[in-house]
C-alpha cells in the first residue's frame, strides 16, 4: 500500500491554485524558503548537483534549487499541486526541472543512489509512516550525498506555537494544517536516519518572531527543526 493519507492529499490539493501566492496560506513557505535553501546550498553545494525534492507540492523549494543545481526532480502524490508546479516552472523559464507523481518508496526502488542531494521538507508529519520515507530518501541518495529533512517537534511548546499560535491566533496557517500526534521528536528522526544508514551532520531550528513577522534559523529545535544528513561514502 502507498504510504499516503488521502485526507492530507485532498487538503493541499484544494489550495493548489494558491501555492505561488506569497500572501496566501503558503506565505510561511515563501518566507522560510530562502533560509532553508541557503543552508542546503552551504552544506551540499548545489552547483552541478542532481537534486530530488520529496513531497515537493507546488514546487517552491524545487524550483529554487533548480536555479542552482544542474537538475532537480520534484515528486509528490498530489496531482493538482504538481500541475501548478509544472506550470510555474514553464512560466518562469526553468527548464532543468521535472515533476513526477510517484511515492518516494517507489522511486527508491526504481532509482537507488541516483541523486546527489535529497530534500524532504515539511512532509514527514503528513504521512502515516514517516520512517518509510526516511528509508527511501537514504536509498535515493548516492554514497557521500546529502539528505535534508525538516519537520515539527512534539512537545507542549510546539503544540502551543505550531497549532494554537500559528493556526488559531496568528492565522499563519489554515486551521487543521497539522495534527499534533504526527509531530516527530528529534530523537525519533535521528533514530530513523541512523537505522537507514545515514549520519546526522547538523541540525537547525526555525523560529518565528510575531513582532517582525520574520523567520530565522537558530539553535532552538523545540518547535520547527531541520536535519542535515549524509550517506557514508
Amino acid at each position: 500500500m502507498t504510504n499516503v493519507d488521502p485526507q492530507e492529499l485532498a487538503k493541499f490539493s484544494e489550495l493548489a491554485h494558491r501555492w505561488w501566492d506569497p500572501e496566501s496560506e503558503f506565505r510561511p513557505l515563501h518566507q522560510i524558503n530562502p533560509l532553508r535553501l541557503e543552508w542546503i546550498d552551504e552544506l551540499a553545494r548545489l552547483k552541478g548537483q542532481r537534486a530530488l525534492d520529496v513531497g515537493c507540492g507546488g514546487g517552491i523549494l524545487a524550483e529554487a534549487m533548480a536555479r542552482r543545481a544542474s537538475h532537480v526532480t520534484g515528486i509528490d502524490l498530489a496531482a493538482r499541486p504538481l500541475g501548478v508546479a509544472r506550470l510555474h516552472a514553464l512560466e518562469s523559464g526553468v527548464e532543468n526541472i521535472e515533476y513526477r507523481e510517484i511515492a518516494a518508496e517507489a522511486l527508491a526502488a526504481e532509482a537507488p543512489g541516483r541523486f546527489d542531494v535529497v530534500t524532504c521538507m515539511e512532509m514527514l508529519e503528513h504521512v502515516p509512516d514517516p520512517s518509510s520515507v526516511v528509508r527511501a530518501c537514504a536509498t535515493l541518495v548516492r554514497p557521500g550525498g546529502w539528505v535534508f529533512f525538516s519537520t515539527l517537534n512534539r512537545n507542549p511548546k510546539s503544540f502551543l506555537f505550531a497549532i494554537i499560535g500559528a493556526e488559531y491566533v496568528l492565522g499563519l496557517l489554515p486551521k487543521g494544517t497539522h495534527e499534533y500526534a504526527r509531530f516527530i521528536r528529534p530523537s525519533e528522526l535521528a533514530r530513523w536516519t541512523r537505522e537507514s544508514g545515514l549520519t546526522l551532520e547538523g541540525s537547525k531550528g526555525m523560529e518565528y518572531n510575531p513582532l517582525t513577522r520574520r523567520y530565522r534559523l537558530s539553535g532552538d529545535t523545540s518547535v520547527n527543526y531541520l536535519f542535515a544528513c549524509r550517506r557514508p561514502a
